[in-house]
């Protein structure tokens, strides 16, 4: 894959995850909302469906997007921990997109059903929304999201080492991994993980803009060195 393709996806993705998860705070009180008791969210989302709908979409879209960042960013090194790296970062982006999914596929007839009026649909829509949540969405989506992700951020970071950007760059891409893998204990409700997740995932959003942006100063140095009257005179026959 081209390298500067691939700084620009690590670019678009941090900024369509933040600009999507600020949206769906503001039309949906999300992730607030998945606190209320699941009428209330169900009720909520029909509401602002359609809004809903889509920025849900555009997370999955900034979750998937990891999958072909980890198969570009894996041509920066031929080490084992990045091999293991492009494998787990497609796995990242595969559990995150099918959790974040269920949103504009599922959770609509879902909500349907739930205005329906009829007590026991009702009461079935609630209970499959509530486990629909409690298996794509924090087992498969939330938890294994969290950790293959903090998991591909330190392999990178590995497999990079410090020449690839300096101390700086792996320090931050270090504790913002450590930062999102707190989350797992989210379903603990344990103080404070919330909070720490939430700010890993800024620093984590801050460490791919700076990956793709190194990425492309990268390409911009090769390729004014190999247009340098020197660099073409020593490739000549």
């Amino acid at each position: 894959m081209n390298l500067k393709l691939t700084a620009g996806l690590l670019i678009l993705a941090a900024v369509l995850a933040n600009v999507g998860f600020t949206a769906l705070g503001l039309i949906f009180n999300y992730p607030d909302v998945l606190d209320e008791p699941a009428g209330d969210v169900l009720g909520s989302f029909r509401d602002h469906e359609g809004a809903v709908r889509a920025w849900f979409a555009v997370l999955a879209l900034s979750a998937v997007l990891l999958a072909p960042i980890a198969i570009g960013v894996g041509q920066l090194s031929s080490t084992r921990a990045m091999r293991v790296a492009v494998r787990v970062g497609i796995a990242a982006a595969a559990v995150q997109f099918i959790g974040l999914l269920r949103w504009p596929i599922l959770v609509p007839g879902y909500a349907s059903d739930a205005a329906s009026g009829d007590p026991a649909v009702a009461a079935g829509a609630r209970d499959s929304f509530t486990t629909a949540s409690d298996i794509l969405g924090t087992a498969i989506g939330e938890t294994l999201g969290y950790l293959l992700t903090a998991t591909w951020t330190v392999l990178v970071v590995v497999a990079l080492g410090l020449r690839f950007a300096g101390r700086w760059f792996s320090v931050l891409g270090l504790a913002s991994a450590g930062l999102v893998a707190v989350g797992v204990l989210s379903p603990l409700d344990l103080p404070v993980v919330d909070t720490a997740n939430f700010f890993g995932y800024i620093l984590w959003s801050v460490w791919l803009i700076a990956f793709g942006v190194l990425i492309l100063r990268r390409e911009r140095a090769t390729a004014a060195t190999r247009s340098t009257p020197d660099h073409a005179a020593a490739q000549a026959p």
